[in-house]
């Protein structure tokens, strides 16, 4: 049974620890950063096909990560919405430097 949360902050700090590898944590960054650029070129462009790529870029690196390095199943599986929150954050907090890259 997965673990229940109240909100998106008591989440977060499991999300981190879900995230302990430097190399998934890397892998979650590049993924993040590609879905980020197709999604503006998109939207620049109007090709809205590739939206279908969005997901795979995201995710792809993601799961390779918590495979490969965690040895864990993804939040994702589990708590999506929060998962997706969790996403943005870490990536704001790795390009700030308030997480290592």
């Amino acid at each position: 049974m997965a673990k229940q949360f109240e909100n998106f902050s008591e989440f977060y700090p499991y999300y981190l620890a879900e995230h302990s590898n430097r190399n998934c944590r890397r892998l979650h960054f590049i993924g993040s950063a590609l879905a980020l650029i197709l999604l503006i070129t998109i939207l620049c462009t109007g090709n809205w096909q590739w939206t279908l790529f969005l997901p795979v870029l995201g995710y792809g690196f993601a799961w390779y990560g918590h495979f490969r390095f965690e040895k864990n199943k993804p939040a994702t599986f589990s708590h999506p919405i929060y998962s997706l929150m969790g996403d943005c954050v870490m990536f704001k907090d790795m390009l700030i430097g308030k997480i290592k890259f």
